[in-house]
């Protein structure tokens, strides 16, 4: 089939939301829309209604319609299985069915369309593999956040041991009659209670020129309060968990970037994630590798850039560029800019503005290949040799590690060779590789184990780290879109496994 159109209209024809996946101009698609409800006729039990050029199928959603415009030589029952898969995506997003409620879920209906057709044809992915393709769970965000709550606590928790400390110390010297030590050390960071309070606040006043008033007041406050007989030491915490913020955000940001004083005020992030799964003769039977670039923007000036990408790659990569980005600009020129050239980037956030996908059964594609050779011993054992190779020389794979399941119940294993390292967890060998790279791209592992059979050694998994991309896509240069200036830049890139086995 080849579709033209996916469209979210009103029974009048309205366009809610539509997204084109061939090239037209805008003329031709607001025409075709117009001329879809001239064409409903009552009375009729038919989901689809044709012209001479092209087909409508359409399907009711309470006061909308969902509505696909296709090719005529396409086929009806691909036609009807896709837009059953398109009708149960709206309702995810769209939990009234009203034109408010499409309007507010626009773009996410766009990005869920985007991954049910590319180019024109329909992708293999169901309502679960959508949900999760949108949603781009990160599992970096989640150690980052979990992270970040145990900093917070741990800092709250020093704060509120400081804090009683101190009022214990107020309380003892209260009862020798001698003035309280509080007031010498907070306004400059926990000083030593032989610092002054004047003495203590003068690095602030030179550390941080800009706010002088509002650090000398506050530290004038703060030890009066610790002075005083009725403060509790709860508000103390509070007082003190305000003044601590910066401190404890501070090292927050520092965890969720590995290098984030490289980070410069353009950043690009190439992530790319691959599922592979192949036999044990080496043959592929299934491949995919879909990959992002997101920029993020930290400086206002910077809004308005030109992003230019070089496509080395020969593979039938699927490109797809946000619905807000010039794709003619993309296609002619690999330049990554907005459609209204006025309007700037967004500002602290991760842009998504092109994707890229590649599903092929080639065994020339895999990053790695890994042969499992399990061979039937003396006393019903197994003598098992396994060896790796990289296949893609410009890659850089760190710390991989290889899984090989092991027999059930009490097995003896005797490992004779080995690259790297490997450790026996349960019922399971983690044989691990600091590095593959061209220079060292071969290794072997062999072992015995008995009693066992060749089945039990698969199917064997594999993960990766990797700062290289499959994909042969590279950023040359970032630019200002007024004059053409370059822009300073950096950059970084990810590539890992979500499944790699071989059964």
């Amino acid at each position: 089939m080849v579709l033209i159109a996916a469209t979210v209209c009103t029974k009048s024809g309205k366009a809610l939301v539509s997204r084109q996946f061939v090239e037209m101009t805008k003329a031709r698609i607001e025409g075709l829309l117009a001329a879809f409800p001239k064409l409903m006729t009552g009375g009729r039990q038919h989901t689809f209604v044709e012209t001479e050029s092209v087909r409508y199928v359409y399907q009711p959603l309470d006061k909308l319609y969902m509505l696909l415009i296709t090719t005529k030589a396409s086929n009806i029952l691909e036609d009807l299985e896709t837009l059953r898969l398109f009708s149960r995506v709206v309702p995810e997003y769209c939990a009234q069915l009203t034109e408010a409620d499409v309007l507010n879920q626009a773009f996410n209906l766009l990005f869920a369309f985007d991954e049910i057709v590319a180019l024109g044809y329909r992708e293999s992915v169901n309502l679960a593999q959508v949900r999760s393709f949108v949603e781009m769970d990160s599992h970096e965000e989640k150690i980052y956040q979990a992270v970040r709550q145990t900093q917070e606590r741990e800092a709250a928790n020093r704060m509120r041991e400081r804090a009683k400390e101190l009022q214990r110390e107020r309380l003892e010297a209260a009862k020798r009659g001698q003035p309280p030590r509080s007031s010498s050390g907070f306004g400059s960071g926990f000083g030593s209670s032989s610092m002054s309070s004047a003495a203590a606040s003068e690095p602030i006043t030179e550390k941080i020129p800009t706010t002088p008033v509002r650090e000398t007041r506050t530290s004038t406050r703060s030890a009066m309060k610790l002075g005083s007989r009725g403060t509790d030491a709860e508000t103390f915490v509070s007082r003190l968990r305000s003044e601590g913020d910066a401190a404890i955000t501070l090292p927050a940001k520092v965890d969720k970037a590995p290098v984030p004083t490289n980070n410069k005020d353009v950043h690009l992030r190439f992530e790319e994630r691959l599922s592979l799964t192949a036999g044990r003769d080496g043959d592929i039977q299934s491949f995919e590798l879909s990959g992002l670039l997101t920029l993020r923007i930290s400086n206002e000036q910077f809004g308005r850039i030109h992003v230019h990408v070089d496509n080395k790659d020969t593979r039938p990569l699927q490109l797809q560029t946000h619905p807000n980005v010039d794709k003619e600009a993309f296609r002619a020129e690999g330049v990554v800019r907005l459609k209204q050239a006025q309007r700037p980037f967004p500002l602290h956030s991760d842009v998504g503005v092109l994707k890229w996908r590649l599903a092929h059964a080639d065994e020339r594609a895999a990053p790695l290949s890994v042969n499992c050779w399990p061979s039937e011993g003396a006393n019903g054992g197994c003598d098992v040799n396994i060896e790796y190779e990289l296949e893609q020389d410009h890659l850089v794979l760190s710390d991989v590690n290889i899984v090989i399941p092991l027999p059930s119940g009490n097995p003896s294993v005797v490992v004779h060779q080995w690259e790297g390292s490997y450790t026996q967890k349960g019922r399971s060998i983690i044989w691990n590789i600091p590095v593959i790279n061209r220079q060292q791209k071969t290794g072997t592992l062999e072992f015995t184990v008995s009693p066992a059979i060749p089945n039990d050694f698969f199917p064997l998994n594999v993960t990766w780290t990797s700062d290289t991309s499959l994909a042969l896509l590279a950023a040359t240069k970032v630019t200002q879109a007024e004059d053409g200036s370059p822009v300073d830049y950096s950059q970084e890139i990810s590539f890992h496994a979500d499944k790699y086995e071989i059964v």
